[in-house]
């Protein structure tokens, strides 16, 4: 398998076949022409950026794994002397940040160039990217439909061959469903894998999270970005990044579902194409497939709603309930959606989701053992309008029976996205791989071997890769 497009670029400047200032200009002119189309920018700093590159050439620097990578910053994210404005009218004019978040530092550390910042729904509330600062975000695979949410700028920029990295965040699916919906690789890391600090607005479910055009990027950035922070109380230290395991040939239960909640059957092309992916990983692998229905997974309660119980609490309490309510009318409709549940939800509401997680992370462990794997879908459903207009012509919170993402984030386990097909619509389908606690590095291993199996196009129909833009494909 070929190396991955962060590693050609970064091997370019490395040895000179590349400038920095050569790879950093050539994205921004590919920012310039295609954000028009697509909206991926939150924050513009290509001026920044060549003075960043500029000095690199001029240091004869040649040390870093993401040595002159040009990168784009999900505006959820810290990044010094830059606003984050989290897409919301209510942080427009925020001062800018002093500091840079920890997966921002650590890739600005590695070598990395950023360019600007990459759109998000408002809060990364959405599974679509639409807020009212910068508008609507498309998916460059059919630009009538959404590249999903959270990450969705990160993802389209990545998808259209814009930069060569783009951060994302996962607390309900936000690396994996832009991962599906663009043909990308993207990973929930199993939670403290990657130190958080300061505390996320949902306090136990998000992460951050590598999302890549290729396993081989996926591989390279998640070693960038793990290691645990002060202040995470569920970092893992140093000394345990040895139980995240390589793939080994052991013994290996696959399960599939269609769902893990009871939310009603799959369209029919969502069905196809996961019944294909599923079959080929039990061919790739040798294993046998054994498929459990939605309402076999949880008795206690419904994971779906106790995750939109919780975080919208949470997320309230974050901003404070005062200024949530004298700023009701600066929020996108969808935010006011999900404020007012968490408006409403009382303490023994939020409690009792909160201790319902207990049995939800026991049915996950037991059903996956020590070498199990879950196969569902990333999202059920062939797409939904970038803008998120419903059939009847409004605008609301997407539906829980849309995506198959949450459990993931309350169970801490994690999840990979991997390509694989195709839907009616022209949006790549991604399957998606649960795996037991710590085997993140097996997910990405089984990336590796997926994408070595069953290759699929590093950037949408009509977009060159950075890399054929910079004439090293």
């Amino acid at each position: 398998m070929r190396p991955g497009p962060i590693t050609r670029i970064t091997e370019a400047v490395r040895t000179g076949v590349r400038s920095a200032t050569q790879v950093v200009t050539a994205s921004i002119d590919r920012l310039v022409a295609v954000n028009p189309d697509l909206t991926v920018l939150a924050e513009v700093a290509f001026d920044d950026a060549l003075v960043v590159a500029e000095r690199l050439d001029a240091s004869g620097r040649r040390e870093g794994t993401l040595l002159g990578a040009p990168t784009l910053v999900k505006d959820l994210e810290d990044w010094a002397g830059h606003p984050t404005r989290q897409g919301s009218l209510l942080f427009e004019k925020v001062r800018p940040a002093t500091t840079n978040g920890v997966t921002p530092q650590r890739l600005l550390d590695a070598g990395a160039i950023v360019l600007g910042k990459s759109t998000l729904p408002e809060f990364a509330i959405e599974g679509y990217t639409a807020n009212e600062i910068t508008g609507v975000t498309r998916n460059p695979w059919n630009r009538a439909l959404s590249t999903g949410g959270s990450s969705g700028g990160s993802a389209a920029a990545l998808s259209a061959g814009l930069v060569a990295i783009a951060t994302a965040t996962d607390g309900g699916g936000s690396v994996r469903i832009p991962a599906s919906l663009c043909g990308l690789v993207g990973l929930k890391p199993t939670n403290g894998a990657i130190g958080r600090y300061p505390e996320p607005d949902w306090i136990d479910y998000s992460t951050d999270g590598p999302l890549a055009t290729s396993s081989d990027d996926l591989d390279l950035l998640y070693s960038v970005m793990t290691g645990p922070v002060p202040g995470d109380p569920t970092a893992l230290p140093a000394s345990a990044f040895g139980s995240l395991t390589r793939w080994r040939a052991e013994p290996v239960t696959l399960i599939a579902a269609p769902r893990t909640s009871p939310w009603g059957p799959l369209p029919i092309d969502v069905e196809r194409a996961l019944g294909d992916a599923v079959h080929a990983v039990g061919d790739l692998l040798r294993r046998p497939i054994t498929w459990m229905d939605p309402e076999d997974f949880f008795s206690d309660g419904d994971p779906d709603l106790d995750w939109y119980v919780t975080c919208a609490a949470e997320h309230v309490h974050r901003l404070g309930r005062e200024l949530v309510e004298a700023n009701w009318d600066r929020f996108h409709v969808a935010t006011r959606e999900f404020f007012t549940t968490g408006l409403s939800v009382t303490t023994e509401q939020y409690l009792a989701a909160r201790r319902r997680r207990f049995s939800y992370v026991r049915v996950l462990d037991e059903l996956l053992g020590e070498s199990g794997l879950l196969l569902t879908p990333v999202v059920t459903s062939n797409g939904w309008p970038a803008d998120g207009t419903t059939e009847d012509g409004t605008v609301h919170g997407l539906a829980p029976q849309n995506l198959a993402t949450v459990i993931q984030n309350i169970t801490g386990l994690p999840a990979l996205s991997v390509p694989m097909g195709h839907l009616e619509t022209g949006l790549p389908f991604g399957l998606q791989v649960t795996a037991p606690r710590y085997h993140d590095r097996r997910l990405i291993d089984l990336a590796g071997l997926i994408e070595s199996a069953h290759p699929w196009a590093r950037s949408a129909p009509g977009y060159p890769t950075l890399t054929e833009t910079l004439g090293l494909a």
